[in-house]
């Protein structure tokens, strides 16, 4: 049995390793070579979006978009509804001759409820499909990645890839010659 165990597709307390990057170029360099040696299972942080770097580190189209098109559609159909109901069942009042059914009178109500909807629909489907609100994550755990948020870039390799292995995932990230390779604890 080896030294390490595996505990939860981890070895054991290790999350995984990070290499610091002082620029972006360097990160998206790094990013787009551990995509090609095979891993992922990793994470880039940057202080700043990178174009081409969500896509080096293999992120996937979400279902956001279609969630808030079909909340906007039901949305205005709820409100398209609730006015067609108040005229015309609960309270129907003649005016000038009018039909009961007068919906061009709607269309503020429609559009605004599709808006408000749509948008709430959009705060709460973007937290819980990116699982925020989350307060620990183990990266935090690495002393300079204080400076994620400034001037440093990481990239970090979790040790939950089939590809991980402690001393040649090492070796790899030395080679793309950061600034620091770092062991990021649980």
């Amino acid at each position: 049995m080896p030294a390490e165990t595996r505990v939860a597709g981890r070895l054991g307390n290790l999350y995984g390793l990070m290499a610091e990057f002082e620029t972006p170029e360097e990160l998206l360099s790094a990013a787009e070579a551990a995509r090609e040696e095979g891993f992922r299972n990793m994470d880039a942080y940057s202080p700043m979006p990178v174009e081409g770097l969500a896509e080096a580190v293999g992120f996937h189209k979400t279902t956001v978009q279609k969630i808030i098109l079909a909340a906007g559609f039901l949305g205005a159909c709820g409100g398209f509804t609730l006015c067609w109901w108040m005229t015309v069942v609960a309270y129907p009042h003649n005016v000038a001759g009018r039909p009961l059914n007068s919906w061009p009178a709607y269309v503020p109500i429609t559009f605004e409820t599709m808006v408000l909807v749509a948008c709430l629909t959009a705060i709460v489907s973007m937290l819980a499909l990116n699982g925020l609100p989350e307060p620990y994550h183990p990266v935090f755990n690495v002393a300079e990645f204080e400076r994620a948020s400034r001037d440093r870039f990481f990239l970090c390799i979790e040790s939950s890839d089939p590809r991980f292995d402690r001393e040649s995932t090492w070796e790899f990230l030395e080679g793309m010659r950061p600034m620091g390779v770092m062991e990021v604890e649980n």
